[in-house]
């Protein structure tokens, strides 16, 4: 038998294997974890390196072979998948990606949309950013795109986790902490108008990307980009306004 399916199946933990058998049960589940980092790094800026993801991807993968138990009777790849994307997470908060001048920028940008969506009665467009900020239209989609980056991940790892509910339930490890976002983001979802909440639903969950979200609406895709920025910044902006910063990564 195999002997990650030993490991599996609770006939062996990992501590009692050869380091030969080690190495052969790492290198099989490591597929997880690039397809893990690049689904993540999919939704960070540009500058964050995946190769950090990768690396904390696999202290995650070893922590989780490390403290699995089979006999609580919950698949192997549900648990490492949860340990592994805990990992890069936490890599992400200890990097902090955003720099102080883009910190300020993001927050130029989003006190501006929220004044200008006021005054309008409506989202505003990039260029009546651009005549309330100063800025160019190149620093307003840097700005944007790191407010996405903001909650885009909390995002994607709660549609992953409702999508597998039925297998976490009773879970040890299962985080009360993220449940409890979960249920707030879900709650400021119910806010959006139907046009934000589907290009959330088909980008999230059905894991379209922009232009077919854009064939199925029948817009463009830049109308597709337009519905999906502001409803990452209103969840954002209100979740910051009813709970706080803090628990936004």
């Amino acid at each position: 038998m195999k002997p990650w399916l030993k490991m599996e199946s609770g006939e062996m933990i990992f501590e009692d294997f050869s380091p030969l058998e080690k190495e052969v049960i790492v290198k099989h589940y490591a597929p997880q974890i690039r397809f893990l980092a690049y689904r993540m790094k999919a939704k960070l800026p540009k500058n964050i390196d995946m190769s950090e993801l990768i690396s904390a991807g696999i202290l995650g993968l070893m922590e989780a072979l490390k403290k699995y138990q089979a006999d609580l009777g919950i698949k192997f790849e549900t648990y490492a998948e949860n340990r592994i994307r805990g990992a890069m997470l936490d890599e992400l908060r200890r990097l902090d990606w955003f720099s102080r001048g883009l910190r300020q920028r993001v927050r130029q940008i989003d006190e501006a949309m929220w004044q200008l969506e006021q005054d309008l009665g409506r989202i505003p467009t990039v260029q009546e950013i651009q005549q309330k900020t100063g800025l160019n239209e190149k620093e307003i989609h840097q700005g944007m795109e790191a407010l996405q980056s903001q909650l885009a991940i909390p995002l994607d790892s709660i549609e992953d986790t409702l999508a597998n509910d039925s297998e976490r339930n009773g879970e040890p490890f299962h985080d009360t902490v993220f449940t409890e976002l979960t249920e707030k983001i879900a709650m400021l979802i119910d806010r959006l108008t139907d046009k934000e909440k589907l290009v959330l639903s088909l980008y999230y969950t059905e894991e379209l990307n922009m232009r077919e979200v854009a064939e199925v609406l029948g817009v463009t895709e830049g109308r597709v980009s337009q519905l999906h920025s502001q409803a990452i910044t209103r969840l954002r902006r209100e979740f910051c306004n009813k709970f706080g910063p803090e628990d936004i990564l």
